[in-house]
């Protein structure tokens, strides 16, 4: 029997049962990628991550790996800031910088100590966007996604843009239309097999609070989760498609925003994303967020 300890986290917040749920397994070097697909099944978040210490002779802090309930995906912000929130909390860490080797690469994780507890900045795969998509593609999602041409927001091409799994941008004008939004999950799932894309970001910037910048959704059910919560990989990114397509304003130096997430299924979140510009585009993203412990326990496998 294998014995492993595994937390439930809940990201981008600091009350229980909202936000971003992610289960974490330490110590998770002797388990096999069955075995973990089994785990990441059984504890049924939208993704769980496992974390393995590294070999000496290695460059970085963890390894850490990541499953849907169906999937290994290569990289989950939420579940990021998760696994090192739990493992911060585990060894009673100080402020420090952890590096995590992950798909998309070696990526310093900074552990912000604060009256006990914990925030986590993840620093970011890089920053990529594609082509805007031809215009029987866009049809299709806004299609799927119930939407009418005149919700969308003019400035805001369909396109995807990635900090290493990549989303689909989609602006709307109003955030009842967001609210309401009942997507035919069936026909993303085709199309995701299609645009080789799994998950699609709707937000818009219909915001009554001075603080934040964008409210938004993300829907993924290629990959077994029909709708996250609040998503790093989707509001990282979205800085950077902002900054690319000159949506918002800046010059060189850092653009911060606030995006929240989860208000329709009662799991409001938010992380505030730092991009680094430099000649006018985004160079590097950091998300940052909180983070709450649901429970601990063991397990044997």
């Amino acid at each position: 029997m294998k014995e492993v300890i595994v937390y439930q986290i809940d990201s981008f917040t600091k009350e229980k049962f909202k936000g971003n749920p992610a289960g974490v397994v330490l110590n998770a070097e002797n388990l096999t990628s069955d075995e973990m697909q089994l785990i990441a099944r059984e504890l049924n978040n939208s993704e769980t991550a496992f974390v393995l210490k590294s070999d000496e002779n290695n460059h970085f802090d963890y390894h850490i790996r990541y499953f849907t309930p169906t999937t290994e995906v290569p990289i989950c912000g939420h579940a990021t800031i998760g696994a090192l929130y739990a493992k911060a909390i585990e060894d009673r860490l100080d402020s420090c910088t952890i590096t995590i080797n992950t798909q998309v690469g070696i990526l310093p994780i900074n552990i912000l100590k604060v009256d006990n507890d914990y925030q986590i900045t993840m620093t970011q795969g890089s920053f990529s966007l594609e082509p805007a998509f031809e215009p029987s593609i866009k049809q299709r999602i806004v299609d799927a996604l119930g939407l009418k041409k005149e919700d969308l927001n003019e400035k805001c091409p369909i396109q995807i843009a990635s900090t290493g799994h990549s989303k689909v941008m989609i602006g709307i004008n109003r955030r009842t239309l967001l609210n309401n939004l009942t997507p035919d999950f069936m026909a993303l799932v085709h199309l995701s097999k299609e645009i080789k894309c799994n998950g699609y970001f709707v937000f818009t910037f219909d915001s009554d609070d001075k603080d934040v910048l964008t409210y938004g959704r993300m829907f993924a059910p290629a990959i077994g989760i029909q709708e996250d919560p609040v998503t790093g990989n989707a509001n990282g990114p979205l800085g950077g498609y902002l900054i690319q397509n000159k949506i918002v304003e800046v010059s060189d130096g850092t653009f911060e925003f606030i995006g929240r997430q989860g208000e329709t299924i009662n799991r409001v979140g938010q992380m505030k994303v730092e991009i680094n510009v430099k000649n006018y585009s985004p160079e590097i993203i950091r998300i940052t967020g909180n983070a709450v412990t649901v429970f601990r326990t063991m397990m044997s496998v």
